[in-house]
């Protein structure tokens, strides 16, 4: 497998960072990479439930993960183990890097959240970004991040998400 791409075979890892340290490692399958955007697909890899209230992770669950190497978001589609559409999870992040057999993703602690039907769109963790002091430390980043956001729950509410996935 070359640096810039991620064909299926071999496991990835998928390296999840937040404020310079990893949050989650967990292996992923590739499914695709066309240069710009990497797709792998993983089970639900945290222990045990998760339930937001608006939706629970929980074991079983598959994720299909995009993640770009030039926009500052991944956008995390969420099935049961049947294979129902539960939605999909957005986390804010810098552009993604493949090095090697390991894909780095540096979060921004935004995220969105959108329902299978697209009725719900919601903006989460935005009291944790202000908290990360990003603003401060690295306007441009900043920026990037929230304008991630704007774009996304944009594009969720008009277009939907499975445009942007195909």
């Amino acid at each position: 497998m070359s640096a810039r791409s991620a064909e299926p075979g071999p496991t990835l890892t998928v390296t999840l960072v937040k404020a310079g340290r990893t949050k989650i490692c967990y292996p992923a399958e590739p499914v695709r990479d066309d240069g710009t955007r990497i797709t792998v697909r993983a089970p639900w890899a945290a222990p045990g439930v998760r339930d937001f209230g608006f939706v629970r992770f929980e074991p079983g669950d598959v994720f299909t993960e995009h993640y770009w190497r030039d926009r500052w978001y991944a956008v995390k589609e969420v099935r049961t183990a049947t294979g129902r559409l539960k939605g999909w999870y957005c986390d804010i992040t810098r552009p993604a890097v493949l090095r090697g057999a390991e894909l780095l993703v540096d979060d921004l602690d935004l995220d969105l959240w959108v329902s299978a039907d697209g009725a719900s769109v919601l903006r989460l963790d935005e009291d944790e970004f202000e908290e990360s002091g990003l603003a401060g430390s690295d306007p441009p980043a900043a920026r990037e991040a929230i304008r991630a956001l704007d774009e996304l729950e944009h594009l969720a509410r008009t277009e939907g998400l499975a445009g942007l996935l195909r």
